[in-house]
């Protein structure tokens, strides 16, 4: 969010999942798009088949890369190089829209500067990615009339992943491939309704509608509106650095809502540490997780199935959730605990008799959902900014000019992981979800189907790495890093390149997360789940 946003004004995706079938080119980077987001992973499917080119950039030998007309593999971590090689190849070849660098952007002039030293041939030095390999990308890229950039958290989950994020906005304003169907850059949200949690205001540096904590004028207007004075002025603590500070015995209570960082959040051991901690823990949940498990307090909350209110899609589609039945034992939604909560603490301002009142609220605070209402959704989605009754919504943004005015073009450099293999670690570990479980695996572990198609932990490592370290496939490893150790199945396959290992994280038995690695990007404070170092051991 944070790299779109300082590059084009809107952190969120720029164009709608259908309309990457109008696409010439799709160039899909670090997103396992088919097994991760299947509907979106049918859609590109789709239009490779209506004659779209697909290029595939991954390290892992994905499903997707099967179908790719093109797949690029690099080294983790090293995405600002090769997209820079790119660029590079583009300006050499003439391949920019020399018309739209200079009537819609800026800072042209500096980042043709940082591309000039990113060759082909250091980038092959580099990524590993054949020269050869990257002037095709280059210029099937280039050379296309309208060309999709998507990616997920393969390239955000790092020290520099806004500074990956900046590299494929370089790339897409270079060409022109923004504010247009079928063109743009599509970030796909790592979990439902994620974009929707953003939308109202669940980051720790804007209030709804992505109004700033420290624009005074933005924070006159809601004390005004919820009837409060003093408005906290400063960003706040993202959850690694909440974990850090509870652990310091700085934060005294925490309150989780529909997440389970025990299992979800980096260095796993650290993060028991911190929530132990505590003087007070409430974990507001459908099931009792291993964070619930440590709570003083477990408020039951209901599942999508049994409330009613919107999703808002990676998309920026905002469509109505409908209950299909009434809330199991004392469940109750989410939102009608935090109002009960907060009158009983004695505030005012949530005497919300339904999820359509907040909407009403919302749309009356945020700008980009004024037009959005009950009544309208129920004709059917929306996508924001939908500025007025009247407003239809916005498939696409950045018609004409970007939301910032002129979009900004960075200048970025290559920067190393926060941690590299060595001869005690020497391999690098990335992490991520399978097909059949999702996240913690909170929900989909219950499922008997799915946990028959997944039932056990593993991690991948490529048939040379394994014979070297006499591993053969199906056989108990260690798996160990800096911060911690799992034993696990060995699943010996070439979908991992060598020197590297891949595990995900749904399984508490062996939680991969113990390993990784919270060391944060500067700017959005994402931690760095897809780059640590490792060594691999046999279980005797």
């Amino acid at each position: 969010m944070a790299g779109l946003a300082t590059a084009f004004g809107s952190g969120a995706m720029t164009n709608s999942i259908p309309d990457l079938e109008e696409a010439d080119l799709i160039l899909v980077i670090g997103s396992n798009t088919t097994e991760q987001h299947p509907i979106i992973g049918t859609r590109i499917l789709r239009a490779q088949e209506k004659g779209t080119k697909l290029i595939v950039v991954d390290p892992r030998r994905i499903q997707l890369t099967l179908h790719a007309d093109l797949w690029l593999r690099q080294r983790p971590g090293t995405d600002v190089v090769w997209l820079n090689g790119m660029m590079n190849v583009i300006l050499a070849e003439g391949l920019e829209d020399k018309e739209f660098i200079e009537k819609r952007t800026e800072g042209f002039d500096e980042l043709r500067k940082v591309v000039e030293a990113y060759t082909p041939e250091r980038v092959e030095a580099i990524t590993g990615i054949p020269k050869d390999a990257l002037i095709e990308a280059a210029r099937m890229y280039g050379q296309a009339s309208k060309a999709a950039i998507v990616y997920a958290m393969g390239i955000t989950q790092h020290t520099s992943g806004v500074q990956h994020v900046w590299s494929c906005a370089n790339l897409a304003m270079l060409t022109g491939n923004v504010g247009r169907p079928g063109t743009g850059v599509n970030p796909l949200r790592g979990q439902n309704n994620v974009q929707g949690a953003c939308d109202t205001g669940a980051l720790v540096n804007v209030y709804p509608g992505y109004q700033s904590v420290t624009d005074a004028q933005v924070r006159a207007k809601f004390e005004k509106a919820w009837g409060v004075k003093g408005l906290p002025s400063e960003v706040g603590l993202t959850v690694v650095e909440m974990m850090n500070e509870a652990a310091e015995g700085k934060i005294k209570a925490i309150y989780i809502m529909g997440e389970n960082p025990v299992l979800s959040d980096p260095d796993s051991n650290h993060v028991v540490e911190a929530l132990k901690n505590l003087e007070f823990l409430v974990v507001q949940e459908i099931f009792l997780s291993e964070t619930a498990e440590l709570a003083d307090v477990v408020l039951p909350s209901a599942s999508f199935a049994e409330k009613e209110g919107t999703f808002t899609g990676t998309d920026r589609r905002v469509q109505l959730v409908r209950q299909a039945i009434e809330p199991l034992g004392e469940c109750q939604p989410d939102w009608q605990i935090i109002c009960q909560l907060a009158q009983r603490m004695g505030a005012s301002g949530f005497e919300f008799q339904g999820p359509q009142e907040i909407m009403k609220e919302l749309a009356s605070l945020s700008p980009i959902y004024r037009g959005i209402s009950y009544e309208r959704l129920r004709e059917g989605f929306l996508h924001w900014p939908c500025r007025s009754a009247d407003d239809p919504g916005t498939p696409y943004l950045h018609k004409g000019e970007f939301a910032r005015g002129k979009g900004l073009f960075h200048a970025v450099e290559h920067q190393e992981a926060a941690e590299l293999p060595d001869e005690e670690y020497p391999l690098l570990l990335t992490t991520g979800r399978n097909m059949f479980h999702w996240h913690g695996g909170t929900m989909t572990r219950r499922s008997a189907k799915l946990e028959q198609e997944s039932p056990e932990a593993y991690v991948e490592v490529n048939p040379e790495d394994a014979a070297e370290l006499g591993v053969s496939k199906g056989g108990q490893v260690k798996l160990i890093s800096r911060r911690g150790e799992i034993q696990t199945k060995a699943w010996v396959t070439d979908r991992v390149p060598r020197g590297v290992v891949f595990a995900p994280f749904h399984f508490a038995e062996a939680a991969a997360n113990i390993l990784t690695n919270p060391a944060l990007d500067p700017v959005a404070k994402i931690p760095e789940y897809k780059v640590c170092a490792v060594r691999l051991e046999r279980v005797e």
